[in-house]
């Protein structure tokens, strides 16, 4: 397994949830599946990294474009539960300063709604 995702509306808001590897060749399955999850679902968006264990650059790509994306369509992202090797990299980019980031889904739904 290298990438599966995961789409469910909770209330006004969605949540992917990304289990596996994000890397430069399964990055554009999640950027389809946030653009689809953007337009056809809420801009208020939650992607669950609970069960992601690898993010590259490419990954980082995706969230700022899914960031991008869905504040400029008046919402918001949020992440919830990221490991600790994905968490290290929000931090060391300072990622986690732009777009928040949750202990768990709940949490992220409750501040993105």
């Amino acid at each position: 397994m290298k990438l599966r995702l995961a789409r469910r509306a909770f209330g006004d808001a969605v949540v992917v949830a990304v289990e596996g590897e994000l890397d430069l060749f399964t990055a554009p399955f999640l950027r389809d599946e946030v653009r689809d999850a953007i337009k056809q679902d809420s801009s208020h968006l939650v992607l669950d990294l609970g069960e992601l264990s690898f993010m590259d650059s490419s990954g980082l790509s995706v969230l700022i474009e899914a960031w991008r994306l869905a504040t400029g369509e008046g919402g918001g992202v949020a992440l919830a539960a990221p490991q600790a090797p994905v968490a290290r990299i929000l931090r060391t980019t300072g990622l986690d300063r732009r777009i928040k980031v949750y202990p768990d889904v709940e949490a992220a739904i409750s501040a993105e709604i």
